[in-house]
């Protein structure tokens, strides 16, 4: 009798609990619905609602951890060419600090190298468009669009605008944008993103530099954003043979809980392996 009295007791407390914190998810977005409506009818300025929840969402799972990250419908792009590499536009990575955005790389074979765009040409237009003053990703927006359309950049090369018209392209970044030996002895590896079928290329440079018979090789991960974890597993498994555990991952639903190990034979498991 006993034993049951616990056991009533315990799962009274539970449905308790449950019941508190679902009333207090309930109470706490009825809060921020109501605080975004007195926003909306009352603030001075007119708002972007958009805008102001992506902030809100943003700023919450900030508060967790640097991984878990929300992607609206509006930057659908982003995450596809942070999974996959690929995106419609003229093949060239731009970056910000001063007045107008700097091409910082040109994509060989793509429609901006093709053009006569250079790495350091400031953008001063797009379609005609003023950017003074614009933050490089609303540039970079402005750059990207459907392959087959027009596009006509205006940059400053050396105090003299220039006009460059072209047509985006789908742009297919590598994840191996070089690889080779520096010397007789060391491989290098550049590996500059975990997107899909990253594998491949990381796979054919290994095997490649292999045939040159390196004592070392560098894998130079640096500006690499992270991507696929399973595409990461993946690269582990060149250098370790199959059965080892990579990494596990573990949430409230234990059911999603997952174990990653390597299941193929490695390419190599005994060459030192230098990281940048």
């Amino acid at each position: 009798m006993l034993s049951l009295l616990l056991l009533a007791g315990v799962t009274t407390g539970f449905l308790v609990s449950q019941e508190s914190r679902d009333f207090r998810i309930a109470k706490n977005l009825d809060i921020f619905l109501s605080l975004f409506r007195e926003l909306n009818t009352f603030y001075v300025d007119e708002i972007d609602p958009d805008k102001i929840v992506k902030t809100g969402i943003d700023n919450m799972l900030r508060t967790l951890d640097p991984y878990t990250v929300y992607f609206p419908e509006s930057d659908a792009d982003e995450f596809a060419i942070l999974t996959t590499g690929k995106y419609g536009g003229i093949g060239s990575l731009v970056r910000g600090g001063g007045e107008y955005v700097v091409i910082s790389e040109v994509y060989k074979g793509f429609p901006s190298d093709k053009a006569g765009i250079k790495a350091g040409d400031q953008i001063i237009k797009v379609d005609g468009v003023q950017l003074k003053g614009m933050a490089s990703d609303k540039v970079s927006d402005k750059l990207k669009g459907s392959p087959g359309t027009d596009i006509t950049v205006t940059v400053s090369r050396n105090g003299t605008e220039l006009d460059f018209r072209m047509k985006r392209e789908k742009i297919v970044i590598p994840s191996v944008p070089y690889f080779g030996m520096l010397d007789s002895k060391t491989g290098y590896i550049r590996f500059s993103s975990f997107t899909q079928d990253c594998i491949q290329e990381v796979k054919n440079a290994l095997v490649t530099l292999k045939a040159s018979n390196p004592q070392h090789i560098i894998l130079d991960l640096r500006s690499n954003p992270g991507g696929l974890l399973t595409e990461a597993v993946e690269i582990v498994n060149l250098f370790v043979g199959p059965g080892s555990s990579v990494v596990s991952t573990k949430g409230k639903v234990k059911q999603y809980d997952e174990d990653y190990k390597t299941t193929k034979a490695a390419v190599d498991e005994k060459i030192p392996l230098q990281f940048l």
